[in-house]
């Protein structure tokens, strides 16, 4: 299968980023008496398991180049099926198995399961990709997330707008709406409608289209959407409708001035741009990204790539990767798997040598990162670009794009 980690590849990869990342971190000379046991929990199958596969791959990076970097851990993988259901009975099996500390699930819905799971157990919990704001509201005393709630994605990702306007000279005046109805989309919904008018953003949204993420056809909703005559079409996907919607947009011939998401999977993703091809180019979303700034980010991109040629090294990599690098911090700096421990230096985490754009990793009092901005990045002969902001900038941002027949 064309998605299974290639061990030729992924040894080679390994091997280059042992040989460069004394360059790039700290070497930790003490390692740990005995590895703790971290529960990997992601959507390796179903309809989200091209995503789950591809965090996969830096989970696998991981087990190379932290212990080369001191850390002491085993990682013990599970299968969520994309189900909420079925992440809740696999954290409890990872639990029974041993594990002392979860990562996981990259879905919002699946990530509460198993953030329930971890409270109810006494089993620290770090949230590696997953928005639901509510997560961190709860007053979990076991769960941190390194990634932004639906919110700070909203706000972030719509002040980014304005950002783009004003580089590239072009104003629309009207947008559609097209999200998934999933938690995250959701949750997503509300946020856009509560901060737009906060924002100051110079659009209106005229018409607003949800669709179920598992959806196989989205001929009406794109209908609805080119009917509406708007000169943004605004869009929260998944991976798969993401490419369901571009291939109908293209059959309909609806081209707006461009597509552009305020903070979702899909569009910057492998599968994506090889599927559609051209089609894919100028697809925009304001996502937190890999750090250019940051040395160490280079070295896991590197190594990525050596490892993974023929994938794209993106958000989902870096956040994924940085989950285990928290929980082996965690317990390095503890010298204890217990859960007291763990969840006391989970508390005074601050990892400077990171890969996402952002300060240090640090939790606030609810177990939240809260340095984690967007970048505006569009991809670009092949592969996402940060366009914006311009100090990070590796092209210049086009907008409006080319019509689908204008495109080499």
């Amino acid at each position: 299968m064309k998605d299974r980690l290639n061990r030729r590849q992924f040894g080679l990869g390994a091997a280059a980023a042992g040989a460069v990342l004394a360059a790039a971190a700290p070497i930790r000379a003490v390692r740990a008496a005995t590895p703790i046991k971290i529960g990997s929990l992601l959507p390796r199958s179903g309809f989200q398991a091209l995503i789950g596969q591809g965090c996969q791959r830096s989970i696998e990076l991981t087990k190379k180049m932290l212990p080369e970097m001191g850390y002491a851990f085993e990682v013990i993988d599970a299968d969520t099926e994309s189900k909420p259901d079925v992440a809740r009975t696999q954290a409890e099996k990872l639990i029974r198995e041993g594990a002392q500390i979860l990562v996981g699930a990259f879905d919002s819905g699946q990530t509460l399961a198993v953030a329930q799971v971890a409270e109810q157990n006494g089993v620290p919990h770090v949230i590696n990709i997953g928005s639901e704001p509510s997560i961190t509201e709860q007053g979990f005393k076991y769960v941190f997330r390194n990634f932004p709630t639906s919110i700070m994605l909203g706000t972030n990702g719509l002040s980014r707008f304005n950002d783009l306007f004003k580089a590239t000279g072009a104003t629309p005046k009207t947008a559609v709406l097209m999200h998934v109805n999933d938690t995250f989309g959701q949750s997503m919904l509300k946020g856009i409608n509560a901060l737009m008018p906060k924002i100051g953003l110079p659009f209106q949204i005229v018409e607003t289209i949800s669709y179920d993420p598992q959806a196989k056809d989205l001929s009406i909703e794109v209908a609805k959407a080119k009917a509406a005559k708007a000169d943004l079409h605004m869009v929260v996907t998944r991976l798969n409708d993401a490419i369901l919607m571009v291939r109908e947009m293209v059959k309909q011939k609806y081209e707006p001035m461009g597509i552009i998401s305020p903070g979702s999977p899909g569009m910057y993703q492998t599968q994506f741009l090889k599927v559609l091809g051209k089609y894919a180019e100028y697809a925009t979303t304001n996502i937190p990204w890999l750090d250019p700034r940051q040395q160490f980010a280079h070295t896991f991109e590197a190594a990525f790539k050596t490892a993974y040629p023929e994938e794209i090294c993106d958000l989902d990599a870096g956040f994924s990767f940085e989950g285990i690098l928290i929980c082996a911090d965690a317990y390095k700096r503890a010298g204890s798997a217990k859960p007291e421990a763990l969840v006391e230096a989970l508390k005074a985490t601050n990892i400077k040598d990171r890969i996402m754009i952002g300060g240090a990793i640090t939790f606030n009092e609810k177990g939240q990162n809260v340095n984690l901005p967007s970048g505006t990045v569009q991809n670009r002969n092949g592969k996402p670009t940060v366009v914006l902001p311009a100090e990070n900038a590796e092209l210049k941002p086009v907008f409006p794009v080319p019509g689908w027949s204008q495109r080499a």
